[in-house]
């Protein structure tokens, strides 16, 4: 059975998101603050983490920062309609999606299964080769990169992105075909969420994030990978 952790200090949100969560088969464990939230997923583990922003002790930023730091777990966050500034940085600090409160108990569940999803079929790549372009060396199979030979951390999202390019190097793939991919569905949400993977990606895997050389923007378009 799937563990998600649902973080959130808002009781009748956490059972609400729980009695969701249980009601399709998933194994629910909730913490009501950062610090909590970070013990759990080192005592008992999870497979995927829904985190809200806003919390006391610890922010669900830095909590963010700090599970990314020890783990790829995917994470969703929970955010304030009106704090942009928050969710940019909480997927810079490496989340792979997040909704907008207030939000349906299905719009959330259909997120969690996406996310869950792109993640199983990430595991399964099994018998795909290495992929080499350039500086880069992708294995879907360890789901691992190098650049230069050396090892970098990457998370969900970033390397199904970077999978996504490599796969067809050259080749210009619109912010909508990226958003799609990333979240297995039609649904898009805010492009601004490619760019910032996007960003994200760059500052690990480019020499000079802010003059990109694989990773190329292509302008009104999308991005492209290429080899140098």
């Amino acid at each position: 059975m799937t563990r998600i952790l649902v973080v959130d200090d808002e009781p009748a949100l956490v059972d609400a998101v729980g009695y969701a969560l249980r009601s399709e088969g998933f194994e629910v464990e909730t913490a009501a603050d950062g610090e909590a939230a970070l013990q759990t997923l080192n005592a008992d583990g999870a497979e995927l983490v829904v985190l809200d922003i806003m919390l006391p002790r610890l922010s669900g930023i830095e909590v963010c920062r700090r599970m990314r730091e020890a783990s790829d777990v995917p994470i969703i966050l929970l955010s304030a309609r009106d704090a942009e500034v928050d969710r940019v940085l909480g997927l810079e600090s490496g989340a792979d999606d997040y909704v907008t409160k207030p939000f349906s108990m299905a719009e959330l569940l259909s997120r969690v299964r996406a996310v869950l999803r792109r993640r199983e079929l990430d595991l399964r790549a099994t018998g795909s080769a290495v992929m080499r372009i350039g500086r880069l060396e992708i294995d879907p199979v360890r789901h691992t990169v190098r650049v230069e030979g050396k090892p970098v951390r990457l998370t969900p999202s970033e390397f199904k992105l970077l999978a996504l390019l490599a796969g067809e190097p050259e080749r210009v793939f619109t912010r909508r075909e990226v958003m799609q991919h990333l979240w297995d569905s039609t649904y898009v949400g805010d492009q601004r969420a490619c760019d910032i993977h996007m960003s994200n990606l760059r500052r690990k895997v480019e020499r000079d994030p802010e003059s990109p050389e694989q990773l190329v923007t292509v302008r009104g378009v999308g991005y492209k990978l290429v080899a140098v």
